[in-house]
């Protein structure tokens, strides 16, 4: 009978070493991975961070578009130009105020509606396709049809409220109806994104949690305020930050719709760009503003995170 040779015992090291790489994936995979991940990541430098680079290099220089070249170097003087230039800061303060102006309606409206659609027992689909559908509209065809909506004695909202005994506002010729014009559009055409987010969280409940809480004499209204609006408050709060980010960057029903006006007492800050940059040809001025709007979009994304992160450790 021949000795059969044991296998040498483990040594600490090569017990770590094969722990340390258990999770890992081969080489091959790690390659295969970037591989897929290439055609992404040249668009994602070529359409989004190389803009911003070009962007913030162009803000330090005298850059116009009536000449070639990026001009003389001018350093922070468009920073300091922007931010001692009333006309920047009103149009800071309407993109400001629009937001204000729509993102309450646009955060609760679609919620309460949301939840209405999600109790009944038959024809949900109808309901998400009617909500859903002017928001895949473009904007300048939704522009033109509120604009003749809106027209003076023959535009259907302007006779709507003559229906009620009531004088239509100047949706065109002044301030308060201007505001009011343009609210209604972005309402009717951006309700049904945020609709569609509630209904894709509503359906993720159990229907087993609305029966218990039926057995245990629940009512409907009840069942709303004590488990589908606390199981809805993470979405709730994405709906609001995406809501506030997306009317922040409001431009193109200002711009079809009103142009800015009525003398400029519309005109957001992207407008304030665009009208410095393409019609004054001042290159470097524009890239300049936008870096600093860029600046405040991103501390409200940090601020919100930092809210939403201080919220979670409370909670647990």
């Amino acid at each position: 009978m021949t000795a059969t040779a044991l296998p040498a015992p483990r040594t600490g090291v090569e017990v770590g070493d094969r722990a340390a790489t258990a999770g890992r994936p081969p080489r091959s995979e790690n390659r295969a991975g970037w591989l897929f991940a290439t055609p992404f990541l040249a668009l994602y430098l070529a359409f989004l961070i190389g803009p911003v680079v070009i962007g913030l290099l162009i803000s330090l220089f005298n850059t116009t578009t009536v000449r070639s070249g990026i001009g003389s170097w001018v350093g922070f003087s468009n920073y300091a130009d922007v931010l001692t230039n009333a006309d920047f800061w009103a149009s800071m303060w309407h993109s400001a105020l629009f937001t204000l102006l729509t993102t309450p309606i646009l955060v609760l409206l679609p919620l309460l509606f949301a939840v209405l659609v999600s109790r009944l027992a038959r024809g949900q689909w109808f309901y998400r396709l009617a909500f859903f559908a002017p928001y895949v509209v473009p904007s300048a065809a939704v522009c033109l049809i509120f604009a003749f909506m809106y027209t003076p004695e023959t535009g259907l909202i302007t006779n709507a409220f003559g229906w009620f005994g009531l004088t239509a506002p100047d949706f065109f010729g002044s301030t308060s109806g201007a505001w009011f014009a343009v609210v209604l559009l972005t309402v009717w055409w951006t309700f049904g994104f945020n609709f569609i987010l509630y209904t894709a969280a509503i359906q993720e409940i159990s229907e087993e949690v609305y029966e218990a809480a039926a057995l245990d004499g629940a009512g409907p209204w009840q069942q709303i305020r004590m488990i589908t609006v606390p199981i809805l408050r993470p979405t709730i709060g994405l709906v609001l930050i995406l809501q506030v980010l997306s009317s922040l960057k409001v431009f193109d029903q200002i711009y079809i719709l009103l142009t800015g006006g009525p003398n400029y007492t519309t005109r957001p800050v992207i407008q304030y760009i665009f009208d410095t940059g393409f019609s004054a040809y001042r290159g470097g001025y524009a890239a300049a503003a936008t870096m600093v709007y860029f600046v405040v979009l991103v501390l409200v994304s940090v601020g919100w995170f930092l809210v939403r992160r201080r919220n979670n450790s409370a909670n647990t």
